[in-house]
């Protein structure tokens, strides 16, 4: 389910957007693609620094919006794509893929687990 083109993306720097949706509306965080992983079931887990609106959020409603791109990698058109992913998101604060987090991420105080359902090439 995850295109070789998303996983080119992420070898690439590049900004990640993650919407998730409360009480108050939408509430955008970002955090890097060198930040997030791809698990061998397909989730993506990266590193909680704050996000406590975030995870606030996930709580209620746990569907989250994330969006990722890179300048470096040929889109439909010219260079440079994006994706558009649609999943559920949960907090995770112990376990293997915290710990191995942490070790890379010390700064970490839990781990964002997103399991894509809809993953859409956007450019």
């Amino acid at each position: 389910m995850i295109p070789e083109k998303m996983l080119d993306v992420l070898s690439h720097e590049g900004v990640v957007s993650i919407v998730s949706h409360g009480s108050e509306g939408p509430h955008v965080i970002n955090t890097w693609n060198s930040y997030l992983t791809i698990t061998g079931d397909e989730r993506l887990i990266g590193p909680v620094g704050k996000m406590n609106k975030t995870e606030s959020n996930v709580k209620t409603n746990n569907a989250v919006l994330v969006t990722m791109g890179s300048r470096e990698v040929q889109g439909f058109n010219s260079k440079g794509t994006g994706f558009l992913i649609k999943g559920t998101a949960a907090f995770v604060y112990q376990g293997n893929e915290f710990n191995e987090i942490k070790l890379r991420f010390p700064w970490a105080r839990a781990v964002l687990e997103i399991k894509p359902y809809s993953i859409t090439q956007t450019l």
